[in-house]
């Protein structure tokens, strides 16, 4: 009877001792980038600037909670023509909707360290439910969320008017990212 007690008391102990959340995005270890294909080219880019609001405990990954804003103004195309281009009225307008963002609703912990993370994405004042795949890794008192998904560009009014047709720019875009965040 006292080596289960004792096994409890124990088993209670490390998974307290294991329990962490992870509040911090670390940006400068941290990354959001994109791929589309243009005139069936592979094109990347990525944005400098991103903020978040994170509650994650993987070992309570229901009550997860994610708030992820990225500054659209900070789009980085690799070329400055095509960073002004892409934040002008048809694609972006930047002017008017300044921030992309995207709030979970639900994280649904998979085998291993596999997550689902479904959430409502804004872009230029349109909102779309999506889900997103993600893994988690833990380094140390940070940790690592790993993850990609794919947009329609025409679901959100990017690329409006002549670019609102798919023969140069495709209407998928691929969104990947690497967030770095640390524990409290």
């Amino acid at each position: 009877m006292k080596r289960i007690a004792l096994a409890t008391a124990f088993a209670a102990l490390i998974s307290t001792a294991q329990a962490v959340e992870y509040t911090q995005v670390l940006p400068e270890k941290s990354a959001v980038t994109f791929i589309y294909k243009q005139m069936g080219v592979a094109v990347d880019g990525k944005f400098k600037k991103f903020s978040s609001q994170l509650s994650f405990d993987p070992a309570k990954a229901a009550a997860a909670k994610v708030t992820f804003d990225v500054d659209l103004g900070s789009v980085d195309t690799g070329d400055q023509e095509g960073d002004q281009e892409v934040a002008g009225k048809p694609w972006f307008n930047t002017k008017a909707f300044p921030t992309a963002r995207f709030i979970s609703v639900s994280v649904k912990s998979l085998a291993g360290n596999k997550y689902e993370v479904a959430g409502q994405l804004s872009i230029k004042g349109k909102t779309q439910d999506i889900v997103v795949p993600a893994t988690f890794t833990a380094q140390g008192n940070s940790g690592v969320f790993d993850g990609s998904f794919t947009i329609r560009r025409a679901d959100f009014s990017i690329g409006e008017g002549a670019w609102s047709k798919f023969d140069i720019a495709a209407n998928d875009v691929q969104i990947k990212f690497r967030i770095t965040a640390a524990s409290k």
